[in-house]
């Protein structure tokens, strides 16, 4: 029976590359997998899925006004995957239930599951609370060697924790971070390497 997947992690610990080797080992066998990017995500232009590390594949943009199961049931793939999922809404975790559950299609979604204040986004609630498999991404904090599970957002490279929970931004606005050094940050006790490399 098809599942739907939740596979999160912190920001950089190789996400959108774990898409995209998906989409490649179906595509190397000879099956049909449709991808999916929210139209929010226009970091490398509309309609891309692209890795850190320069990978890249073409996506259907997913709006608020996209049938996701109108179109898993004209292009009937083996697989779907989802980039980005902490930006969905909670009618689009549904429609991908529905593809699941009535259609025997897997979909594996990657996202965030908190933002830079420790806050679910309404994507990551619903994909948590429905999914039938949960599984971390893993990576290691920016300062030390613990696993990364906070999203630690800078501006000039020194930490905030107040603003607008959706501001799109690669290492120069966000670090992967533990919550230790997370919490050392609140207190102004953790100087970044950006922020220090600036003073220094």
């Amino acid at each position: 029976m098809a599942k739907l997947y939740y596979r999160y992690g912190a920001m950089n610990s190789g996400k959108s590359i774990e898409v995209l080797r998906t989409a490649h080992n179906y595509e190397e066998q000879g099956k049909r997998v449709m991808l999916f990017t929210p139209s929010l995500d226009k970091r490398f232009g509309e309609g891309l899925i692209t890795s850190r590390i320069g990978l890249q594949k073409s996506a259907y943009i997913l709006s608020e006004q996209t049938d996701l199961l109108a179109l898993a049931k004209e292009g009937r793939p083996d697989c779907i995957l989802v980039d980005e999922a902490q930006f969905l809404k909670r009618e689009q975790v549904l429609a991908l239930c529905e593809i699941v559950d009535e259609l025997n299609i897997p979909v594996i979604a990657y996202g965030l599951r908190a933002d830079f204040r420790g806050q679910l986004f309404e994507g990551s609630y619903h994909m948590l609370a429905l999914a039938d498999k949960i599984e971390e991404v893993k990576t290691v904090c920016w300062h030390c060697q613990r696993k990364a599970t906070m999203n630690m957002r800078l501006h000039d490279g020194v930490p905030v924790f107040e603003g607008a929970q959706i501001m799109l931004g690669g290492n120069e606005s966000y670090l992967p971070v533990c919550r230790k050094c997370y919490g050392k940050a609140r207190k102004g006790q953790l100087v970044t390497r950006e922020h220090h490399s600036k003073h220094v």
